[in-house]
């Protein structure tokens, strides 16, 4: 199953500009099911969450989809182990998929992380309907009123993340800007930030990976709704869509997020979509000061 494909920049553009005068102008333009589903969230939701908390849902690929399934559970475990080595434990975790993974004990233990199986037969690629049924079950197993952050299964989260999340309790939600690639394959770290006049080929963060966004949600079946129609696109559809929702993404202030090409069985290289970020990690390698702290940060790169 294909994911929704992007809408085009002047329509985007077209669009956001009707909204700001009014959600039902906007549509009669003849916005997707995404648009739709943003546009009426417009206006429910200004103030601070009052009960924040982050819940990361990620789609687990099957054992069917797979070379080497040990692989897949250990890169499962070192991304739910960097959940909680969060200095703020107010997070819980859903993932699903076809196939419960093995875990470590201290994570098999841990009431914070909750598997949801996936029963549906889908023709090919999965991954955007696990993601719906990981929103379908938002209404009764999200945030009452926090924070839903898509995740993939093989990424790691910065120790800081959650908290700063929480502390600042965003209206919106937040955008990682800034973070880290590492090609495992080469063992080479760059660093992901906006672009710059002295770096005019740098690339945000959430450009280059899905772990980049926290979506404001409470237990309103309408918040579930926007995040199934949300993630049905690719990342890069993010911001925008979360604007048009009237619900503005906050960049976080620090990196958030690392993401790890070439461990042999990343989602992108089934897609044969990883050769251009090898190039940027590349081109915009860290110096070894840099990388020193990135492994200080993910004890998990070196175990």
């Amino acid at each position: 199953m294909a994911q929704q494909p992007a809408t085009p920049k002047w329509k985007r553009a077209a669009l956001r500009a009707a909204a700001v005068l009014s959600p039902a102008l906007a549509g009669a333009l003849g916005p997707a099911p995404s648009e739709q589903a943003a546009l009426t969230r417009r206006g429910t939701s200004r103030a601070a969450p009052l009960a924040p908390e982050v819940v990361f849902i990620l789609p687990l690929v099957g054992k069917h989809h797979v070379g080497d399934w040990a692989t897949v559970e250990a890169r499962l475990s070192e991304t739910l182990a960097s959940f909680a080595a969060q200095t703020d434990h107010r997070w819980r975790a859903l993932v699903c998929g076809q196939d419960a993974p093995a875990l470590p004990t201290a994570l098999e233990a841990d009431s914070r992380i909750t598997f949801l199986p996936f029963t549906e037969d889908v023709t090919g690629n999965d991954k955007w309907r696990k993601l719906a049924a990981l929103c379908r079950a938002l209404p009764t197993q999200g945030p009452e009123d926090g924070y839903v952050m898509p995740f993939d299964a093989d990424d790691l989260l910065a120790p800081g993340a959650v908290a700063e999340m929480l502390a600042r309790r965003a209206p919106g939600g937040y955008l990682v800007e800034e973070g880290w690639i590492w090609d495992a394959g080469r063992g080479t770290f760059a660093r992901a930030a906006p672009r710059s006049l002295a770096q005019p080929g740098q690339k945000p963060f959430w450009k280059l990976c899905g772990s980049c966004a926290a979506f404001r949600c409470t237990r309103d079946p309408g918040d579930a709704a926007f995040l199934e129609a949300l993630t049905a696109h690719e990342h890069r559809m993010f911001p925008y869509l979360a604007a048009l929702a009237g619900r503005k993404l906050a960049p976080l202030h620090d990196p958030a997020a690392l993401y790890i090409l070439n461990h042999g069985e990343n989602f992108g290289a089934r897609r044969g979509r990883v050769s251009f970020k090898a190039r940027f990690v590349e081109r915009f390698a860290v110096p070894a000061e840099e990388e020193a702290q990135i492994r200080a940060a993910f004890p998990a790169l070196d175990a």
